[in-house]
């Protein structure tokens, strides 16, 4: 079965909802009217109410039963419950009267929906700028117990097969610490869709072939990761074809339980992730799903800006599917 199936036969009945910030652009808006006609998640449109329409018009989309909610419109009391909680929340960093200018930006307004419990989930960037989606995020819902740093996972999918590459999307430099954290956010993520995971960490060395600071980093990550996740299958450090390829992984690290048969690949740079994903997805045929926002005390996905309607439906899903 796909993982889009099974997300779909977990979700139904769940009634999860899921904000979407930008509903005047014609890709949100039809993904989220796909999402309630399949009865899979219970959308809330953000944006003015003839705009949208607007855009349904154009579209040729059905609104009927759709909730569009205009900030610009929210009641007054509670938008005051709003501005009230967003104060608290940041604890003495704005005044007043930056609350206020803060609530007037979208991605603001939706990710204290998700704070306040009004909604689940929060899916944007088709518009907005990674920055833009990830910052609210940070300051108001925050990481989860734990966590101190969030990382970004692409699901890689091809038939059968399927993937976690990370961090992709959001740590430029990561220190053995925070890679060791992306490893046991991955595995959660891999579990979420159903994949056993097997980490690997991966370096330009297998088990001290190579030497230099980059490879004693990501052994040091390892055995962060394993002493954090006794029962996960993680090892590194390791070439890509050796966590890949069980010839190459049986040569070049006998006896691991993760050699050449990972499927979890956590890279040592946003740079290696970035190239890495956009490799396998252009060169290899492979669906690139995300990113998926790892870390957060509730779920927040970023779209690219180059998205499509798929995409957005199938990441709603995915969000929906963290807050079960």
């Amino acid at each position: 079965m796909d993982i889009f199936e099974k997300l779909a036969d977990q979700l139904r009945g769940q009634d999860k909802t899921i904000v979407f910030p930008e509903g005047e652009d014609p890709r949100v808006l039809g993904a989220a009217i796909r999402l309630k006609k399949d009865q899979l998640v219970e959308p809330v449109v953000l944006g003015n109410q003839e705009a949208v329409e607007k855009v349904a018009g154009e579209n040729g989309f059905d609104l009927t039963g759709l909730q569009i909610l205009d900030p610009a419109t929210y009641p007054a009391e509670d938008k005051q419950a709003m501005h009230n909680a967003l104060l608290e929340r940041r604890n003495g960093k704005n005044t007043p009267e930056q609350v206020d200018q803060m609530l007037e930006d979208i991605s603001y307004f939706a990710t204290m929906l998700v704070y306040m419990g009004k909604v689940d989930g929060m899916v944007s960037g088709a518009v907005h700028a990674t920055g833009d989606t990830v910052r609210p995020a940070l300051q108001i819902i925050k990481t989860k117990p734990g966590s101190h740093r969030i990382s970004g996972a692409f699901i890689m999918q091809k038939g059968e097969e399927r993937y976690v590459f990370a961090d992709c999307a959001i740590n430029i430099e990561l220190d053995a610490p925070t890679m060791a954290e992306v490893a046991s956010q991955s595995a959660e993520t891999a579990k979420l869709f159903g994949i056993d995971p097997k980490v690997a960490m991966l370096s330009f060395s297998t088990k001290g072939s190579a030497k230099g600071d980059m490879v004693t980093k990501v052994a040091e990550a390892t055995k962060l990761a394993k002493e954090a996740n006794p029962d996960l299958a993680i090892d590194g450090e390791l070439q890509f074809d050796a966590a890949f390829v069980p010839s190459v992984g049986e040569l070049k690290a006998p006896g691991s339980d993760v050699a050449g048969h990972a499927n979890v690949f956590i890279f040592p740079s946003l740079e290696a992730g970035n190239i890495g994903y956009k490799i396998a997805q252009r060169f290899g045929g492979f669906e690139a799903i995300g990113p998926v926002l790892q870390g957060l005390n509730a779920p927040v996905a970023d779209l690219s800006r180059g998205t499509d309607e798929e995409a957005v439906y199938k990441v709603a899903l995915i969000t929906a599917a963290q807050a079960l």
